[in-house]
């Protein structure tokens, strides 16, 4: 066995960002081992996912965000999100064995040390982090689960480039949504978009009011909304809803990626009015409350792969070194899909 590093290095949040966050926020740094407990496995990472909700999550009053599934990050703090590691070693009894690869919440860091009952253990044989760590299964679920796509549906996807975003408008369509629009920031995702996920329509905000560029995308309304940036484009979206229209709310970006820095206040003018009248649903979405969802997206995504086949998008950075520069850029918006850092 080769001996082990008596160092693994980690990514700490060095001070809080003023906006978005910037390579120089945080320092990488040589920390001793993780100390195992008996029920501890001890992972070295190979992949791990960069979450734009982490800028949410190192702003100042984060601790008091009720009901959100990540950490807290103080100055100080190593980063954490959803990783897949090989085991090095695993408790007597694990059924675990070095070698194996597992999926974990201990991400930004080489080595980790995980609560057996945290560990994942994937299949044998070559592991596809971005269909492990990627969205495409909180999509899934949300659309399946959250709302129920029917044949002939208009289905709009906000941020439709990003990592929930490429997901939804592709298994809205295997679905059986008629049209999907999608929205976006440039130009040159929205042809993306089209080219590459095969979005109907993409609307590229910013021109003119979004409830206008939203009529003319979908002048016979809208059928299914999958909200991930909340704000203007909620607001647009309740007054284009056809009756019956179904709501699933999965993020608010027009938050966590505000000029002035991450908030955890999402504040949107909604015509209640129209809600009632048109029998709009509405439904605010995990898709941690249906972890059944993920086993039946791997099968899901499987069939269709072999079939018309669908794109996992992602954006790779390579080396530890490179994570805070990916979480930079995420933040940007110059990515696409899921931002995954390689070791």
């Amino acid at each position: 066995m080769t001996a082990l590093p008596t160092t693994s290095r980690e990514v700490k949040l060095l001070r809080r960002p003023a906006a978005n966050p910037c390579p120089t926020d945080f320092e990488i740094l040589a920390c001793p081992m993780p100390q195992l407990s008996e029920q501890d496995v001890l992972v070295r990472n190979r992949w791990f996912r960069v979450s734009i909700s982490a800028r949410l999550m190192m702003s100042a009053g984060a601790e008091d965000i009720k009901g959100i599934p990540f950490p807290p990050i103080k100055p100080g703090d190593t980063l954490a999100d959803g990783a897949i590691g090989e085991v090095i070693s695993a408790p007597a009894g694990s059924g675990l064995q070095p070698g194996d690869l597992v999926s974990h919440h201990y991400g930004w860091r080489e080595y980790a040390a995980v609560p057996l009952s945290q560990c994942l253990p994937l299949p044998a044989g070559p592991a596809n982090p971005v269909a492990h760590l990627g969205h495409g299964w909180t999509a899934y679920a949300a659309l399946t689960r959250g709302v129920q796509v029917r044949q002939g549906d208009t289905v709009f996807v906000s941020s439709g480039a990003g990592a929930i975003g490429s997901m939804a408008g592709q298994i809205a369509r295997k679905l059986g949504a008629a049209h999907v629009i999608g929205s976006t920031t440039s130009p040159g995702k929205a042809a993306w978009m089209k080219a590459g996920l095969g979005y109907d329509t993409v609307i590229v905000t910013g021109s003119k009011p979004f409830v206008e560029l939203l009529a003319e995308a979908a002048p016979q309304g809208i059928d299914v909304y999958v909200d991930i940036v909340g704000g203007e484009q909620l607001h647009a979206a309740v007054e284009v809803a056809r009756e019956g229209a179904r709501f699933v709310l999965l993020g608010a970006l027009s938050a966590e990626l505000a000029t002035k820095g991450a908030t955890k206040l999402a504040p949107v003018e909604l015509d209640s009015f129209q809600l009632i009248l048109k029998g709009i649903s509405m439904r605010g979405y995990s898709a941690d409350n249906d972890v059944d969802a993920f086993n039946e997206w791997l099968e899901r995504l499987g069939e269709w792969q072999q079939n018309e086949g669908i794109q996992l998008v992602s954006s790779k950075f390579m080396g530890l070194e490179n994570a805070p520069l990916a979480l930079h850029e995420a933040c940007k918006g110059k990515l696409k899909g899921l931002v995954y850092v390689e070791l």
